[in-house]
């Protein structure tokens, strides 16, 4: 089943104001439909933060496989 990109943008829209409250951010890279990994960008605060992989796996991924059928991981972009 292909992951819709439409709703993986919107779950990270969800997930925004969270990291935007810290001064960081996250945007949408690629996301890839066969394998269900999706691909993205930490910027601002997020980007050097000791605590981004946590916040990537625990928080980002955890939110897009609950919110978006077929999303099997997120990674960030360096």
């Amino acid at each position: 089943m292909a992951i819709e990109k439409e709703k993986v943008k919107e779950a990270l829209n969800k997930v925004r104001p969270m990291l935007q409250q810290d001064g960081g951010d996250v945007e949408l890279v690629d996301v890839n439909e066969k394998s269900g990994v999706v691909t993205v960008r930490l910027t601002g605060a997020c980007k050097g933060c000791p605590m981004s992989q946590m916040t990537l796996k625990s928080g980002i991924e955890r939110y897009l496989k609950s919110e978006v059928e077929g999303v099997t991981a997120v990674e960030k972009e360096d």
